[in-house]
């Protein structure tokens, strides 16, 4: 896989940098390379899958969904099980087959009025998700080469030019991780244009002397005559231009580079000018703005472990949000970061890094749902404390927690309960501790709450899950389910009424819970709700700002207990957590598909759902530690490898 970056004549210094930006080569999909045969263990599983869905899994989707789900029969859904019948295990159809078991685990398929499947049956359906995956080939998924994001490309012009990340505020904010989009729009490439001038204006003298260390290391002194100038040039784009594309650049990309210092020295400018327009070029090339490989491979070959360059890139921007730093750069120099030891020493050391912060502005901001925090509305009337520095607080108490967890290598059992968490003055009140937390800085508190501790008892989760002026036990029920314990759960069917739209007067003097229950006697909603509502309503002493409360907004007791559909009884958010902690595979399982897909850019698909097993595996076995977590993703077999077409 290369990158094409085609020069015309152009006559303007403008043309020129589109020239370099446009040259972006598509990628396309490649087909997975066949299973191994050696391995006996996958072929067996392979062998069961088959017969399991051809005895079991075939008759009910004829009995039961083909009616509604073919090809000439399209549906609202949009789902056709017609294909599946044919190739059930293809990666298209991975996330089908999981929303299609949580409908049906939820008795929402099929729809009220058809004929129903008994409960073994449902549950023979269920298991088909755990024998679906061996029918994928060994793959590493689709290749992503993707751009970097704002944070990361902002990063990155700070470290290398020093300049203030704020140079890139003009770009839109970005989402990286699952399901990250690497396209390149119009109005993308002018910002990405005028920022690289910008950051030149700051560091490149207007008299065109480039900064003295860039000099130093690699410009050189200017050549005596201009019939030197292109080989200077050439010869001094080379080390800088491995730096800025975080790999050795190939000999057509020197020559692109190359052409653009002639376009300007040709234009009459000086040779310092000339190199200032060859760097602006590096700084608006698909080689800087994306992560691309360092090699051509084999082309025989379909599937490759990733060079060095590449593994460095992809390893020092999922930890560091930024380019690999000399360390990283001099391992895959030698070629030996693919080594298993040495790639877990690296990542030891770069999660002890400050920069480390980075894995939770990307990842654990996002697995906890609170990265729009700053930004969420709620009513100023009722929540006047809502302010800048408590939503900042709400944030950096998660961030911190994380970073302990990761820090001590604790075992991810602590996300679940802890006795400890950090806060500063302002979000010790919430907590009701202001009376021993004094001042702005954020620090360590030991916890004496049991009902606190832990993410479920964090304000900032609680705040994110609650709507504007009042809690949400649905949306924190849905919450726990799939960003906790890792399960699907459909969405809510179009023609449901809120409860807003429920008749105001004749809920008056019911509580939420009263209100909730009355709406869920609608049979869309009852399978659903059933599940959800009792966790929802484990957390509801906790207010929509996540403060303690025995009484809701009309003054009524708050009733805490819930019952779960396999029996499980709580009555506080203590015995809620302590529930949910006794399901630690469930959880930690969550955590490494969220945690892989991060790392990957992509839903995970097929043959990764074999990988998340021997990971789950690995980690098991020491106590689900966090490092060893981060680490078994990173040396994990998708994320070294990669197709190459």
């Amino acid at each position: 896989m290369g990158f094409r970056v085609n020069m015309t004549a152009a006559r303007s210094f403008r043309d020129a940098l589109a020239g370099v930006v446009l040259g972006i080569v598509c990628v396309c999909s490649g087909t997975c390379s066949a299973e191994s045969a050696a391995n006996t263990d996958l072929a067996e599983h392979k062998a069961d899958a088959h017969q399991f869905f051809r005895k079991h899994v075939t008759p009910f989707i004829k009995t039961y969904c083909l009616e509604c789900h073919q090809n000439s029969r399209p549906t609202e859904a949009g789902l056709s099980f017609t294909p599946a019948l044919d190739t059930p295990g293809h990666a298209a159809f991975s996330e089908k087959w999981k929303k299609a078991a949580a409908r049906v685990k939820a008795h929402d398929m099929p729809p009220e009025g058809m004929e129903e499947p008994t409960d073994d049956e449902r549950r023979m359906f269920l298991k088909w998700l755990d024998q679906v995956k061996y029918l994928s080939p060994k793959d590493p998924g689709t290749f992503v080469i993707r751009r970097l994001t704002k944070t990361e490309y902002a990063n990155t012009l700070r470290d290398l030019f020093g300049v203030d990340p704020a140079i890139a505020d003009a770009l839109p904010d970005e989402v990286s991780g699952e399901g990250y989009l690497n396209s390149l729009s119009p109005i993308q490439l002018e910002q990405y244009v005028s920022i690289a001038e910008d950051v030149l204006n700051e560091v490149w003298a207007a008299d065109g002397s480039p900064p003295t260390q860039w000099q130093q290391q690699f410009l050189g002194a200017a050549p005596a005559s201009k019939d030197s100038d292109r080989a200077a040039a050439r010869q001094a784009a080379e080390p800088l231009a491995k730096r800025v594309y975080r790999r050795p650049p190939s000999d057509a990309e020197l020559d692109v580079l190359v052409n653009v210092f002639d376009l300007g020295r040709r234009d009459d400018l000086s040779y310092r000018a000339a190199m200032r327009l060859m760097v602006k070029a590096m700084l608006v090339s698909p080689q800087f703005l994306f992560i691309t490989p360092a090699e051509e491979v084999d082309g025989d070959a379909a599937i490759v472990p990733l060079d060095d360059y590449q593994l460095a890139s992809r390893l020092s921007y999922l930890l560091w949000a930024t380019l690999p730093d000399d360390e990283l750069m001099r391992l895959a120099d030698s070629e030996s970061l693919h080594q298993p030891d040495v790639l877990e020493t690296q990542v030891k050391r770069m999660l002890e890094d400050p920069r480390s912060r980075a894995l939770f502005d990307g990842f654990g901001a996002q697995w906890l749902g609170i990265g729009d925090l700053r930004s969420k509305t709620f009513d100023p009337a009722k929540f006047p404390e809502m302010t800048g520095p408590l939503r900042a607080a709400m944030y950096d108490e998660a961030r911190l927690f994380f970073a302990s967890v990761v820090g001590e290598n604790q075992s991810i059992a602590s996300f679940i309960d802890s006795d400890y968490t950090f806060l500063n003055e302002t979000l010790a009140s919430i907590y009701g501790l202001e009376d021993t937390v004094d001042g702005p800085e954020m620090r360590k508190v030991q916890l004496e709450d049991d009902n606190r501790g832990g993410v479920l008892g964090m304000p900032g989760v609680l705040a994110a899950t609650s709507f504007p002026d009042r809690t949400s036990p649905v949306i924190r029920g849905v919450w726990v389910l799939q960003q906790v314990l890792g399960e699907q759960v459909p969405s809510a069917p179009p023609d449901v009424p809120e409860l807003a739209k429920q008749d105001q007067q004749s809920v008056a003097s019911l509580t939420l819970r009263e209100r909730t229950e009355l709406h869920r006697k609608d049979p869309v909603c009852a399978n659903c709700h059933r599940l959800l509502d009792p966790i929802g309503f484990g957390l509801e002493n906790f207010d929509a700002i996540g403060r303690w409360r025995d009484q809701d907004d009309n003054g009524q007791p708050i009733d805490a207990s819930g019952e779960l559909p396999d029996g499980g009884r709580f009555s506080n958010p203590q015995e809620l957590k302590a529930m949910i902690g006794g399901r630690l595979d469930d959880f930690s399982r969550n955590l490494v598909e969220k945690m892989l897909a991060y790392a990957l850019c992509r839903q995970l698909e097929g043959y990764d759902e074999i990988v998340v097993d021997e990971l789950m595996h690995e980690i098991a076995q020491d106590g689900y530690p966090m490092q060893k977590l981060v680490t078994a993703v990173v040396t994990s077999y998708p994320f070294t490898h990669r197709r190459t077409e």
